[in-house]
C-alpha cells in the first residue's frame, strides 16, 4: 500500500517554478512594454501645450525598465534638474538612503541640495515646513513610516493648518514628506506599520500611496508640485518586486483620482498599495480555484465579475468613483494592511453605506490587519493575504 501511495504521489506533475498563481513579478497589472507604458491612463506629459494635441503623440517618447525605488529616484532627479529651489533631506539620504531611492543624487546635484539630517523626525518635518514657507520645494524623507509619529504634531498642527491659519496669504504647498510603508513579512513592530489612517482627520494634508513604478513616478511628481503638503507613502516590498517600463519624460498623474484596474458588475474590491496584487491573486483563485480550494468555492460564484479599484490618493479619496462603482455592483470589499478598527476602510464604509444604502445587497466588508502590533514572529498572519481576501469576497457574494 505504501509503495502504491509513493507511486501515485510521484506521478503528479510538479508545479511550475513560478507557481500557479500570479505574483507581483508576473502581475498583469504591471506595464511591461513600451507601448503599454506610454498609454497608461491618466498620464499628463508636462511638455504638452494642450492635452490632446500633437504634444500627446507617444511615438517619439522612450521608456526604461525600472523598479519602484528607481522610479522614485528618477522623479527626484527630474524635479532637482528643473527646480533650483528643490532640496532633498532626511536620515542617510546623502548616502542613497536605506532603500537606495536617493542613490547618486548628492554627487549629481551637490551636498547642499541632498543632505543628511539628525535622527529627529520632528526636526525633519519642522525644517521642511520652514523651507517650504520660504518658497523652497522641500522633499523630506522619513526613513520608515513607523518613525513618523514624533513628527505628528508638526504635520497635523502645523503643516495641515498653515494655509488656513494664514487666511490664504501663505502656504507650504512645497512640502512633500516621503516614507516607506506597509509590511514585508519580517519587519516587526517598528518597520511594518501602515499609519495612513492616523492622518485621515488632518484637513489640509494629502496622502498618496502608489502601487507600481509608473504610478510612483507620476504621483510623486504630482505630489511635489501640488499646492498642498503631501504625505507620500511608498510600499517598501514593491521597491524591488514591482518592475515596469517607465516613461523617461516628465509626466504627472492627477491626485485625488482612483483607477479602475479590472471592470466588473457583481462586486467592488477597493484597495491601495501592496494589497492590490493580493487582490488580483484572490480574483484569479475565485475564477480558477487551485485543487486545494475547489471544494470550498461554489461553482455558482466562480464566474462572478469583480471590479478592482486602486484608490491611490487616500486623502482626499475619490468618493465619486467608488460610489459610482458600488451603486452598480451593490457590494463592496475594502482591503488594507492597517488595522481594521478606525482605519481608512471605516471612513470609506461609513460614507458608502450613507450614499449607496438603497443599492447595497450586502454589508460593506473590511479585510485588514488584526488589532494587534505587527508581530515579531508570524508577521504574515497579521497581513490581509490572498486567502483572507478571497474569504471576504465569498462571504459578501453569498450574503
Amino acid at each position: 500500500m505504501q509503495s502504491f501511495r509513493r507511486l501515485a504521489s510521484s506521478s503528479e506533475a510538479p508545479p511550475p517554478a513560478d507557481g500557479h498563481l500570479p505574483s507581483v513579478a508576473t502581475s498583469k497589472l504591471l506595464r511591461q512594454n513600451r507601448d503599454q507604458a506610454l498609454r497608461t491612463p491618466g498620464l499628463r506629459w508636462t511638455d504638452e501645450v494642450e492635452p490632446g494635441l500633437a504634444g500627446n503623440i507617444v511615438g517619439g517618447r522612450e521608456t526604461r525598465k525600472m523598479n519602484t525605488y528607481q522610479s522614485v529616484r528618477d522623479a527626484l532627479s527630474t524635479v532637482l534638474s528643473k527646480d533650483d529651489t528643490a532640496v532633498v533631506f532626511g536620515e542617510d539620504v546623502a548616502f542613497g538612503g536605506v532603500f537606495r531611492c536617493t542613490m547618486g543624487l548628492s554627487e549629481e546635484f551637490g551636498r547642499d541640495r541632498i543632505f543628511n539630517t539628525p535622527l529627529t523626525e520632528q526636526g525633519i518635518v519642522g525644517f521642511g515646513i520652514g523651507l517650504a514657507s520660504m518658497g523652497h520645494t522641500a522633499i523630506a524623507e522619513i526613513q520608515f513610516a513607523d518613525y513618523v509619529y514624533p513628527a505628528f504634531d508638526q504635520l497635523v498642527n502645523e503643516a495641515a493648518k498653515y494655509r488656513y491659519r494664514a487666511g490664504g496669504q501663505f502656504n507650504i504647498g512645497g512640502l512633500t514628506v516621503r516614507m516607506p510603508t506597509m509590511a514585508v513579512g519580517h519587519g516587526g513592530l517598528y518597520h511594518s506599520q501602515s499609519p495612513e489612517g492616523y492622518f485621515m482627520g488632518a484637513s489640509g494634508l494629502k496622502i498618496v500611496i502608489p502601487r507600481s513604478p509608473i504610478q510612483c513616478k507620476g504621483l510623486l511628481l504630482a505630489s511635489i508640485r501640488d499646492p498642498n503638503p503631501v504625505l507620500f507613502m511608498e510600499p517598501k516590498i514593491l521597491y524591488r518586486s514591482a518592475v515596469e517600463q517607465v516613461p523617461i519624460d516628465d509626466y504627472t498623474i492627477d491626485l485625488g483620482k482612483a483607477e479602475t484596474l479590472i471592470p466588473g458588475s457583481d462586486l467592488t474590491v477597493l484597495t491601495w498599495g501592496t494589497p492590490v496584487y493580493h487582490c488580483e491573486t484572490a480574483l484569479h483563485m475565485l475564477n480558477t480555484p487551485p485543487p486545494g480550494l475547489a471544494d470550498v468555492i461554489p461553482q455558482s460564484l466562480r464566474g462572478a465579475k469583480i471590479e478592482l479599484i486602486d484608490l491611490r490618493t487616500i486623502l482626499p479619496w475619490d468618493m465619486q468613483t467608488v460610489v459610482e462603482s458600488v451603486n452598480r455592483t451593490g457590494r463592496l470589499v475594502i482591503v488594507h494592511e492597517a488595522s481594521v478598527t478606525a482605519g481608512v476602510g471605516a471612513e470609506i464604509a461609513a460614507e458608502v453605506q450613507k450614499r449607496c444604502f438603497l443599492k447595497l445587497q450586502a454589508p460593506v466588508k473590511r479585510v485588514g490587519g488584526w488589532d494587534v502590533p505587527a508581530a515579531l514572529q508570524y508577521e504574515k498572519f497579521n497581513m490581509p493575504d490572498t486567502i483572507r481576501i478571497l474569504d471576504g469576497i465569498l462571504e459578501t457574494l453569498s450574503y
